[in-house]
């Protein structure tokens, strides 16, 4: 086999840091690679994805040594800047045709995002972890209009015909929890998970021990295929193994994998300055998402300094996988108006922390998934609801890895390719309008 040689164009640049990050004590980070080291299996990328591939890898076997490569430290990747919702159900079931297609892909869906939380769940009972890192609550779906209440209506309708547990809540009681009289309406499902990101991300980091071996702000800067196996070169160090799990998201693109296939949206989020609980009836701990896609997420947090608000609302596109402090600030103006129109009340308090997290979309919402090149193995392109689909995907392909068969890989493997985009030109052009049509479309939710 000829050797070949997959160089990174750029190098993951998240930006600010996020609330999350902000909020939580500081950490020393594991000491980045600084020489020669031979493993069976380098994971590159500690995320969602990248974390549980290498969980579950050490599951199946104890004696597999692992070297886990971030470019960053843990937590301050996309996957810490995520909203904190491990959420088990499809979103978009209530749209469209549901038939006997339908219903089984949404069971599928569903196996697929339960994994994930199982494979959480399994970890904070081991390691007694707090709700303040992982609280099985539920969460609201929340309208604002009446088109949104309508919405909620018909997911209402077809969570009925999965034979899934909801209550479907009226604009007194969706207030009673939130606070706020300005929903009116809501849905209560119990199933999801609420975490704080870049405390769970660090939470697992902070579980590995030998043969597992963490490396941070170590990036990977290439990856050789050869016979012999594969080399990952860092910044002042190497590592020979002989097989690689590529899980970076959209920087995927940046190896030259899914190269014309991934679309690299950001969302947004801002998180108030803390206030009394007094201020604020209702519920210290709840999170809702829109009743319309696109719409905007709402959580409510408790800690000892007082409650927060996070605000997430606004989809761009950005081919270049990094975004600017203009960008934050347009988002950030949106927040401030959503935020108001929600609590009118506490439209006074202040935005203390504003950020920007990266998603890899494809043009058929499929993964990037399975083997990519000798020895080298994807589990990358989350297509939204990160928490659960990344986390699901480093699983799989751990499994993959190992020759292990479950229920969830034979989903992933059942996976069409990415479908190729148009050219670049009309790529940018298209991705942009359709993200603002659906803002627009999404309107006051």
């Amino acid at each position: 086999m000829k050797s070949k040689i997959f160089r990174a164009r750029r190098l993951p640049a998240h930006g600010v840091e996020s609330g999350w990050e902000a909020l939580l004590p500081s950490r020393t980070p594991t000491p980045e690679l600084d020489r020669a080291i031979t493993v069976d299996v380098v994971v590159i990328g500690a995320g969602f994805a990248g974390l549980s591939a290498a969980v579950r890898l050490s599951d199946l076997d104890p004696k597999l040594s692992v070297a886990v490569l971030d470019a960053d430290v843990v937590g301050n990747g996309a996957s810490g800047r995520n909203s904190g919702f491990l959420i088990d159900l499809p979103h978009d079931i209530s749209s469209g045709n549901f038939g006997v297609d339908g219903v089984t892909k949404s069971r599928k869906d569903i196996l697929v995002a339960r994994t994930a939380i199982q494979h959480y769940a399994r970890l904070a009972e081991e390691n007694d972890w707090d709700r303040a890192i992982f609280d099985p609550s539920g969460k609201y779906s929340v309208a604002i209009t009446a088109t949104g209440t309508d919405h909620l209506a018909a997911y209402s309708s077809k969570l009925k015909s999965l034979g899934e547990p909801h209550q479907l809540l009226a604009g007194k009681e969706i207030a009673e929890i939130t606070g706020t009289r300005s929903f009116k309406s809501g849905l209560f499902t119990p199933g999801t998970v609420m975490v704080q990101p870049a405390a769970l991300v660090r939470a697992v980091a902070d579980l590995f021990q030998e043969p597992v071996k963490l490396f941070e702000r170590t990036p990977a800067l290439s990856i050789q295929t050869s016979s012999s196996g594969c080399i990952v070169t860092t910044p002042k160090g190497e590592v020979r193994a002989g097989r690689v799990i590529l899980a970076t998201n959209g920087h995927a693109e940046s190896f030259g994998f899914g190269s014309g296939e991934l679309l690299h949206v950001f969302t947004y989020a801002s998180l108030t300055e803390p206030f009394a609980p007094s201020a604020l009836r209702g519920f210290r701990k709840w999170g809702a998402t829109p009743a319309a896609p696109m719409g905007t997420t709402v959580r409510r947090i408790n800690g000892s300094d007082g409650d927060r608000i996070l605000i997430r609302s606004r989809y761009t596109y950005h081919p270049k996988i990094e975004v600017g402090l203009g960008s934050i600030k347009s988002a950030g103006d949106l927040h401030d108006r959503k935020f108001a129109d929600r609590f009118p009340a506490q439209r006074h308090l202040k935005m203390q922390y504003r950020w920007a997290g990266a998603m890899a979309l494809t043009r058929n919402s499929v993964p990037l998934f399975g083997q990519v090149a000798d020895g080298v193995f994807a589990a990358c392109a989350c297509n939204g609801i990160g928490g659960t689909k990344s986390t699901a995907a480093g699983i799989a392909i751990a499994e993959l890895l190992v020759g292990h068969r479950s229920k969830l890989g034979e989903i992933f493997l059942t996976f069409e390719k990415p479908q190729s985009l148009p050219p670049r030109p009309f790529t940018n052009v298209g991705a942009r309008l359709n993200l603002a049509f659906r803002e627009w479309r999404a309107g006051r939710e």
